[in-house]
């Protein structure tokens, strides 16, 4: 097994593949969740632009802007000892051209402290991909259901449910690579078709939503922790809920403040006798 202590790798990451090793992925938007994550041995953190809807309510993931995306990053790469750090580019922050890729996924390294970075899109964003590993940044693809384009591919669906999708989805695999990506991630793709790139594929192929036969596996941690009420994608396995325990812990917080019962003397600081008592004098002097 991987040894909890040391950071990983790109490199760490192909040779857990090699061993059988299934990597463990999960999104993290701030500093204590992260610590959290990296204690209990998570192998990556996505910094994910589901933060916009997860940490600010927003609807969609679109609103995720650069500035938000580096300073999230940034406290959880403070947080990760182990983790591998990916940051997630944000709408519009590589697409318009290949100098805006590489100076934003630039940012993610450099202000974020990220190791690597994530970026949605297939054949058509290849030579965003290749230019960014040009520049020595090293990048996720992410291919299926791309949030970011969900208007161009039918909302928020599964993707690949049809032999001429599925092809694509593998030609997409190959672009990827070709333009030098480490990984990729499959988001919401059949469980078969998943299986069927994983067997093509040259890098760690990672799954959210595409079934066991991959590499690894991520989900958004809001969702595991139940901490994310708007909906819950088929995908999710619910591990804990946190929002009923912590809706537990307000209730009884407003509860005790209401009846006096908080705070209690152990919360409270004390002055010595001495100066009480040597301030009352000053007050009396002062009247």
């Amino acid at each position: 097994m991987s040894d909890k202590r040391k950071k990983v790798t790109i490199p760490e990451l192909y040779g857990m593949v090699d061993r059988g090793e299934r990597i463990s992925f999960l999104t993290a938007y701030d500093y204590p969740m992260a610590r959290l994550e990296d204690r209990a041995g998570v192998d990556m953190i996505l910094v994910g632009d589901s933060g916009a809807m997860c940490m600010l309510g927003h609807p969609t993931t679109l609103q995720a802007t650069m500035d938000f995306m580096v300073e999230i990053t940034a406290a959880v790469s403070r947080a990760a000892e182990r983790s591998f750090v990916v940051g997630d580019m944000p709408y519009m922050s590589y697409q318009p051209s290949d100098e805006i890729a590489v100076r934003n996924a630039g940012r993610f390294i450099a202000e974020g402290g990220a190791d690597a970075v994530k970026l949605e899109g297939g054949a058509r964003m290849a030579p965003r991909v290749e230019a960014i590993v040009d520049a020595g940044i090293p990048v996720m693809g992410h291919i299926g259901l791309t949030p970011q384009a969900a208007s161009m591919i039918g909302g928020l669906k599964s993707q690949g449910r049809d032999a001429e999708t599925a092809l694509g989805l593998m030609e997409d695999t190959e672009f990827l690579e070709d333009a030098g990506v480490f990984s990729i991630l499959l988001e919401a793709v059949p469980a078969r078709v998943a299986e069927e790139i994983v067997k093509r594929a040259e890098v760690p192929v990672l799954s959210i939503g595409s079934g066991p036969g991959c590499h690894g596996q991520l989900l958004i941690v809001h969702d595991i922790l139940g901490l994310f009420e708007a909906f819950t994608p088929k995908f999710v396995k619910k591990y804990a809920d946190v929002a009923q325990t912590m809706t537990t812990a307000f209730e009884n917080y407003v509860r005790d403040v209401r009846s006096g019962d908080f705070p209690a003397a152990e919360h409270t600081y004390r002055i010595p006798d001495e100066e009480w008592n040597r301030l009352q004098e000053v007050l009396k002097e002062a009247e």
